[in-house]
Order: C-alpha cells, then structure tokens, then sequence
C-alpha cells in the first residue's frame, strides 16, 4: 500500500490542519470534576502506560535536569530573590497547626493570608533562632519563607506538603541524618509564633494564625533545564521557574500560550481541564498526577463508538 495512504483519512487530515502538541498536567484523577470535555477525551483518546505518581514526577518528565529530587526551596528562591545559586536551600513555610485530643494536624501550609508586615514581624522573631542554628531565614514572599544553607549541609528527609497536609504532625517529622536539629528547630519555632502577638491579633480577626512551620523541597539550583516545550502555562512557582532556567516563555494558567512555530510542543499546568479548541492540536496529552496517561489525536473525534461516561 502507499505510504500515503498508512493513515484513516481523518488522521490524515489532521495531520495537514495541525502539528502543534499539547501535554496538561492534571491533578489526581478522583479529584478532578469529569467535565464532558475531558469525559470525551478519556473514551475516545489511548490509555498509554502509566507514570510515576506524584506532581513532582510528572515535573520531572516534563523537565530535564540533573539530580535525583526537586529541588523546590531552590527554584522558588530563584523567582524572589537573584541569589539562589552556591547554596543549599529549604522551604520554611508559615503553617497552621491544629491540636485535638489526640495530635496536631497540619491544616494548611503557606497560603494562610499573611501580610506582607505580619510575614515580616513574624520571621523577625524567628530569625535569631535559625541564624544561630547556622540557617538564616529569608522571608521574601507571605507564603514561602526559605532557609539559606551552606552547600555542605548534611540534612534528613522533609515530607512534601501534599504528604502531610490533614494528618498529624509527628507522622511526618524530619527523618534520617542530622534529624534532632531540625526537629528541635520546628519545636522552638512552634513555641515562638504560638505566643507570638502578630497571631493573636489573627485569632482575634476570625483568621488562622501562622503558629508553626514546615520545612520541605530542599535542595540547589540546577546549573541547566532542559525541556521539549516551546511554552508553558501555570501559576506554581515552581513550574514558572523551571520555565525561566529552560529559557522559554511562561504565561498564566488561564491564557492558552501562543506559538508561531507549527511543530511546538505546549504544557498547560492545569488545575481543572480548560475548555479551549481542540481542533488547533495534533494530540493532547493528558498527565495525571495519580499516574494515569492518555493520549487523545485530533482525529480521535471520529470514534463515535466509544461514549463518554457520564
């Protein structure tokens, strides 16, 4: 047969409209609202072989770099400050912990709407006790406080906040080498921002006070990223800054990225799946951050018997 005609000719078509890919990185697929779009996509579309599980897994498919982790604290620091190179650096996000009759549970970190001035008058009561530690503490955004460390830092193991958010606290305490320092360091910082008056005054407002922290995403900054993506949309910081190291464009999750190159691959970060045209790509790949992968082709469309469940 000619090699012209390998293909339906449906897929031919859309291979003549379109060569622009796009990959959407999805949270957990229970979590995710089967709105009739994405229904339609995962019963017309291919089951492909499962990932990793995790958002830091599928990151590191999309992004390239060396080193066996995500080095979150790092790149973070890299978007709010110009200094994260030549040092080792650890997330110390202001959290908010509930104590019942029986532990205290993690209920939130970071994003617990502190001010700019609360952020500040509280790292300022903590900065004597990291600083002396040898960890200096830089509170350069209301949400993400990060600790400087020197490149030779022998730390433990730092539960991510997905892991931890919900459960008790000492579930997920630092593990490993070099454990009790920083054990001992959540406990100081727990007894200071509890008594602290910036969290009296939240209390009092109704507002969850900042009365703990937690540490996490240590690391350095890679030297290089590499990535097969032209552009990039999303709102996570981490995700922004790989897309800066790896010299590309990064716009909001909600702006669709444009691309005057017809062959460009495009990564949508999305919480929910955007309702935009998906005649303009040659396939979607969609990424769940539980492990499942699916592909749908533009010519997909032509299944009429595989129906969406509903």
């Amino acid at each position: 047969m000619a090699s012209g005609f390998r293909h339906s000719l449906p897929e031919r078509r859309a291979k003549a409209l379109v060569e622009m890919r796009i990959t959407l990185l999805i949270p957990e697929i229970p979590r995710v609202d089967r709105a009739p779009l994405l229904s339609l996509w995962l019963a017309r579309g291919d089951r492909l072989a499962d990932g990793k599980p995790g958002r830091d897994a599928m990151l590191r498919e999309c992004f390239e770099f060396v080193g066996t982790s995500l080095p979150s604290a790092a790149l973070t620091r890299s978007l709010d400050a110009n200094d994260a190179r030549g040092a080792t650096w650890v997330r110390a996000d202001p959290a908010y912990v509930m104590v019942d009759a029986v532990t205290a549970r993690l209920m939130a970190i970071g994003a617990i709407g502190l001010s700019n001035d609360e952020s500040e008058e509280l790292a300022r009561a903590l900065r004597p006790v990291f600083g002396d530690a040898g960890f200096p503490l830089q509170a350069t955004h209301p949400d993400r406080w990060h600790l400087r460390c020197p490149a030779e830092a022998r730390l433990p193991k730092f539960a991510a906040p997905a892991d931890v958010l919900g459960d008790s606290l000492m579930r997920h305490l630092p593990s490993g080498e070099n454990e009790r320092p920083w054990r001992r360091l959540l406990n100081e910082a727990q007894v200071i921002l509890h008594n602290h008056p910036v969290n009296a005054r939240r209390v009092q407002r109704g507002q969850l006070p900042a009365n703990g922290l937690w540490f996490w995403g240590a690391g350095r900054l890679p030297e290089w990223v590499r990535t097969r993506f032209a552009r990039v949309a999303s709102d996570d910081p981490i995700v922004v800054a790989l897309a800066k190291l790896a010299k590309i464009p990064c716009v909001e999750s909600g702006a669709l990225p444009d691309s005057n190159d017809a062959n460009a691959d495009v990564l949508l970060d999305a919480a929910t799946v955007p309702e935009f045209n998906a005649r303009r790509f040659a396939h979607i790949d969609l990424m769940f951050a539980s492990g499942e992968r699916w592909r749908y082709k533009h010519w997909h469309r032509w299944r009429f018997w595989r129906r969406a469940r509903r």
